[in-house]
């Protein structure tokens, strides 16, 4: 990996980008929120890859999960982030998963800029409590669930490119962090 300076578009004074954004992290961390106005500020399209999966598959992500299972879902995943990576830059938010996945992992590694979206349990607890959707925390005990799921993934999420903490302030200062890590550092690609 190298990091390549990109001067600012003339066009908009955003930075340029070799390589689309890729939000990774757990449920509740803010990936689709921050990933549209990150998009916005970057002037680049948005994708939602749950949402992208859900309109490939025809159903919903908790009916995908109950008719097939998670590891069709993780095969189909893969597939839908694949097509994303090769197409124009943008940004993406994918579900919390889908960095854990060693095959999806290397797609973004070598085709996007990753970025971790950390956040504490009180925060993701507060953040899903909001939608009963989420198939991973359909069990007696989900604060135990996230907290498995929290001491599983974090290490894998920690070998993405960038991490930001998302602390429950405003997702404009998630964003803001990440646009000044990317003026800071001439716009970090992967080449």
């Amino acid at each position: 990996m190298q990091v390549q300076e990109q001067p600012e578009s003339p066009q908009t004074g955003a930075p340029r980008l070799q390589r689309s954004i890729v939000l990774v992290g757990l449920m509740g961390a803010g990936k689709s929120t921050v990933g549209r106005r990150l998009a916005a500020a970057l002037h680049l399209p948005f994708y939602d890859a749950d949402q992208e999966i859900e309109t490939a598959a025809g159903c919903t992500i908790s009916d995908f999960f109950e008719r097939y299972g998670e590891a069709a879902f993780r095969d189909g995943e893969r597939r839908v982030i694949a097509r994303l990576l090769e197409g124009p830059r943008h940004v993406l938010a994918t579900g919390g998963g889908a960095f854990m996945d060693a095959g999806t992992r290397q797609l973004i590694k070598q085709q996007g800029l990753s970025i971790w979206l950390r956040a504490g349990i009180e925060l993701l607890m507060t953040r899903v409590a909001k939608r009963q959707t989420r198939p991973l925390l359909q069990t007696g005990d989900p604060r135990a669930t996230m907290e498995k799921l929290m001491a599983e993934r974090y290490p894998t999420y920690a070998q993405a490119d960038l991490t930001v903490d998302s602390n429950g302030g405003p997702h404009d200062t998630v964003v803001q962090q990440i646009l000044a890590h990317l003026s800071a550092t001439g716009v970090k690609s992967i080449a």
